[in-house]
């Protein structure tokens, strides 16, 4: 089940959609739980565009929840998420929490006035068949100047049979990503590839070896031995490609009907990213 599947709605009678309840089916979830570092590096990247009020959409299980709400900043979280086992989870990991809000839904069952300093997508655009009108969304959730905070598989070249088994519509190039998001109303755009050495397991394991899942072991064994290196590796210099893409953008007003947008590249490497992603087709 996508994140937004039209078989997990129907009409309702004042014109809306009324969720059907469905589960989350995917082992996705489970197998990346244990990838605390992974995660913590991704909610630093984040800090420094958090704010007292912030939405998570697609919040699944809680794993990064949990992290957004133990940062001092944050006053008020809340949690969008579609699938009933996992808002279960949600309100009894977050039961004895007054400061976290469970919503069992979309994002655009939320009101959209523009109250919300950053709303965070770890993982979930890619399980979006309308990803930009999701963007949209976010954009009219968002107090001005908020922070849209994405984290995406990248590289459409390596989309294999995990993608498929974890329901994944696409993977991004950054070229693309960046459009949709200054096709939604962003300005202050900074993208950057991220995790350079997990190009090579993912191709083997979804496209040679046509694996449908990952094994929670390896994951875990990759997030304690790989990662912390690995990350602050990329800290000093961001990688010209790699499996993600962690993306940070600011709403801004519109101009005449368009956004002030201004792309910047994190990377000190120059090269052709574009012409790159399409040689690895």
């Amino acid at each position: 089940m996508s994140f937004r599947d039209a078989s997990a709605v129907r009409p309702h009678a004042d014109g809306r959609e009324e969720l059907r309840q469905f589960e989350y089916a995917s082992d996705e979830l489970d197998a990346m739980a244990g990838a605390r570092n992974y995660y913590r590096w991704i909610v630093g990247r984040f800090r420094p565009h958090l704010g007292a009020r912030v939405i998570e959409v697609g919040a699944g299980i809680g794993t990064v929840s949990a992290l957004l709400r133990a940062e001092p900043v944050v006053r008020e979280l809340t949690l969008v998420e579609p699938a009933a086992n996992n808002v279960a989870l949600l309100r009894h990991r977050f039961a004895h929490d007054d400061h976290v809000h469970v919503r069992h839904g979309y994002l655009d069952d939320l009101p959209s006035d523009g109250h919300a300093d950053a709303i965070v997508l770890v993982n979930v655009l890619e399980h979006v068949d309308d990803d930009a009108g999701l963007l949209r969304q976010t954009r009219a959730r968002l107090a001005p100047g908020g922070a849209l905070l994405l984290f995406v598989p990248a590289l459409p070249a390596i989309f294999g049979s995990i993608d498929r088994a974890f329901e994944h519509h696409r993977r991004y190039s950054r070229g693309s990503l960046l459009e949709k998001i200054g096709r939604g109303g962003f300005g202050g755009v900074q993208a950057r590839y991220v995790n350079l050495p997990g190009i090579v397991p993912w191709f083997i394991g979804g496209r040679l070896l046509r694996r449908r899942s990952l094994d929670p072991r390896m994951v875990a064994a990759y997030d304690q031995w790989v990662v912390p290196w690995l990350f602050a590796l990329e800290e000093r210099m961001a990688p010209p490609i790699g499996q993600n893409l962690l993306v940070t953008a600011t709403s801004v007003i519109q101009d005449s009907g368009r956004a002030l947008v201004r792309v910047t590249s994190t990377s000190p490497v120059s090269v052709n990213l574009r012409a790159l992603e399409i040689r690895l087709v």
